[in-house]
């Protein structure tokens, strides 16, 4: 048995320890509004914000309490990062596109920022940069390239990390180089999330937790919403539900896959190892098939890893095990440290693995948000909540597509091919950690 399992943890986020969720007031099911909305994390309540300031009558549901899903469970990295490179993006978009949507991540980013100035959100947040770490020459070069295109084409401070370098951004011998930006931050994501629930309650948005929605029925002129507690016809619907999308709406559970990313939080380290192993204090990722994404504590006490999980049921203890393992061997120093939480949350992946605005009929979906949900969930969640309300300048994005016209294939809602796709990835990722191994001791 790994020790690890004799070592109590909390399977809870390591963020409720420090900001709770009580639980709303319960109103009253209205029958008729003008836009009911599906989801109750950043995007939902973001969207609520907009269209009931711009005097919309407004109801949001949620399944479950507010507070509980992916928005209070991510690593709090306000990335806003796009999977496919640039090449990609332009081979299947066009130029104008691509350029569009790298740019629209700058846009993204700033908005947040300015959004937590403005409401007064007090969520932690400190611009770092991010460290990226390449695990070979070519991956180097791939960096390189890809921080000149920032530096150019975007105006973002960003720079190649040579081997000599690594240990000013990060205490391991693991990476042959990587990359440095300086326009990415953290945050502590629930002090996010109930900043901007603080700030929707202002308004006349109602907001039904525990009220699952069980049917959308297009009628003439909007939209059925039957809910566990009442049915609401609303002139339009908004559907934010990202990873959690259930069977309340078939026809997107096709077109989206969960999947579960883990986190684990160290126990507290002491300054000095901070300052060998962090000394930046950085958002940290690199470029494995598997990568993954780790970063200090908001009181730089400890550290948070984090990676996919590559399970789809129960809270097996192997993924724990793992991510700790993984962490002891980018940081030897920390090989069988102990760990005080260890937690998952669902991303969603979709086939064109971007962010995803389009619309159906009276419904408009912000969803897909490939596991950088802290900035382009709350992003597309206004621009949705612009476009309903006919505000066409506010509302262009790159984002904005056709809705995704094929399923994934032999997928009902069920992701049973996780664990073979993550097998290929690490197989993968071994080979090349092997590669590069071998051309170190020649």
């Amino acid at each position: 048995m790994d020790p690890i399992s004799a070592r109590p943890f909390k399977s809870t986020p390591y963020w409720w320890d420090d900001c709770a969720f009580s639980a709303l007031p319960v109103w009253p099911v209205i029958p008729r509004c003008d836009v009911a909305i599906v989801g109750g994390g950043y995007a939902g309540l973001s969207a609520a914000i907009e269209l009931a300031r711009a005097g919309r009558s407004v109801q949001l549901f949620d399944r479950q309490p507010i507070g509980q899903a992916a928005s209070s469970r991510n690593g709090g990295m306000a990335s806003g990062s796009i999977r496919p490179g640039r090449k990609q993006l332009i081979r299947r978009f066009g130029e104008a596109r691509a350029n569009g949507i790298l740019m629209e991540g700058k846009a993204a980013r700033e908005d947040l920022w300015a959004f937590l100035e403005e409401e007064q959100v007090e969520c932690d947040f400190f611009l770092s940069g991010l460290f990226d770490g390449a695990i070979n020459d070519r991956e180097c070069e791939e960096l390189s390239r890809y921080a000149e295109l920032l530096q150019r084409f975007l105006g973002i401070e960003a720079f190649s990390v040579s081997r000599a370098e690594v240990s000013r951004y990060i205490g391991t011998e693991v990476y042959a180089g990587g990359f440095a930006r300086m326009d990415i931050g953290g945050l502590h994501p629930a002090k996010l999330l109930a900043g901007i629930l603080r700030v929707a309650r202002a308004t006349d948005a109602v907001i039904h937790e525990d009220t699952a929605v069980l049917a959308m029925v297009a009628e003439a002129g909007g939209v059925r919403v039957a809910t566990s507690r009442g049915e609401v016809f609303a002139k339009k619907a908004l559907v934010c539900t990202n990873a959690y999308t259930d069977n309340f709406d078939p026809w997107l559970r096709r077109r989206l896959v969960p999947v579960r990313s883990r986190i684990v939080a160290t126990e507290p380290l002491g300054n000095g190892v901070m300052e060998r192993l962090m000394p930046k204090r950085m958002m940290y990722g690199d470029t494995r098939q598997l990568s993954y994404y780790y970063r200090p504590s908001p009181d730089g006490s400890r550290i948070l890893f984090g990676g996919r999980d590559g399970t789809t049921e129960g809270d097996p203890l192997s993924p724990t095990t793992h991510l700790r393992s993984e962490l002891g061997r980018i940081f030897p120093e920390l090989a069988g440290i102990g760990l005080t939480h260890s937690w998952f949350g669902q991303v969603a992946m979709n086939r064109d693995m971007i962010p995803r605005m389009f619309t159906v009929g009276d419904t408009i979906y912000a969803t897909g948000f490939c596991g950088s949900g802290v900035v382009w969930a709350r992003w597309l969640g206004k621009k949705a909540a612009f476009k309903l309300l006919g505000q066409t300048e506010k509302a262009l994005s790159a984002f904005d597509f056709d809705p995704p016209p094929k399923a994934v294939p032999f997928y009902q809602g069920k992701p049973w091919f996780i664990p073979i796709v993550y097998s290929l990835y690490a197989w993968r990722d071994k080979r090349a950690m092997r590669r590069k191994n071998e051309r170190e001791k020649r």
